[in-house]
């Protein structure tokens, strides 16, 4: 297959994998896609047992504040992508996370969808959050983000996708299904999204705690990023 063929290809692949449709999410990123876009942050390399917990679109009053004290039974530190305007509607919360020793990327100003997007509103977007979120990390909401702005983007973040998607905001979700991906494919280094938000908060009560337990009991530590 030649490059350009595989360049066309790997990008069709990734608006399937991060499209507009929930449904086509997958749990666990494929290796193949990773290697498609070096570019950005999918895993860590490491030789202990570290995983890294993180969570997106908060802060969100008694989610947030769920999230902060069962981590913190656990002596986790995880890294929030938070959106912008919330972190303006809730700067106590905002900096109660930042107190607890806890990590922080840029996840936009109003979560915007990269692939709906003119690059110069979206890049103003991510520029606004900044003001309000001192970071040089940064996650595309919804996982979507176009080639030539990760182009002029990783000139400024570390751009961080993940290895493990919790899919939590999904109503439908089969904890069970999602409980067995997690023993499958969850390993030292594993960058895993959650979600402190409404949305997911029903399924975050449940698959948070289990994993805390769980890998907690396997000696694994959490780290922010």
């Amino acid at each position: 297959m030649e490059v350009k063929t595989k360049i066309k290809f790997a990008k069709f692949a990734y608006r399937i994998l991060f499209g507009t449709l929930v449904k086509f999410y997958t749990h666990h990123t494929p290796i193949w896609i990773m290697k498609m876009f070096p570019q950005l942050i999918w895993q860590k390399q490491v030789e202990e047992k570290i995983l890294y917990i993180t969570f997106d679109d908060g802060p969100c009053p008694e989610v947030t504040d769920y999230v902060l004290e069962l981590l913190n039974q656990y002596a986790a530190k995880a890294t929030f992508f938070c959106v912008g305007s919330n972190v303006i509607k809730y700067p106590e919360l905002y900096n109660t996370v930042l107190q607890n020793g806890h990590g922080v990327g840029n996840h936009t100003q109003q979560h915007t969808n990269g692939f709906l997007s003119k690059n110069k509103n979206y890049y103003d977007d991510i520029t606004t959050a900044a003001n309000s979120i001192n970071s040089k990390l940064f996650r595309p909401p919804y996982g979507k983000i176009k080639t030539s702005q990760i182009n002029y983007l990783k000139k400024y973040y570390n751009i961080v996708m993940w290895d493990f998607l919790t899919a939590d905001f999904d109503p439908d979700l089969d904890i069970e299904i999602c409980k067995k991906k997690m023993e499958k494919h969850i390993k030292p280094g594993s960058i895993i999204v959650f979600h402190d938000s409404i949305k997911a908060n029903h399924n975050l009560r449940i698959l948070l705690p289990y994993l805390l337990h769980k890998y907690h009991h396997l000696s694994y530590q959490f780290h922010s990023l």
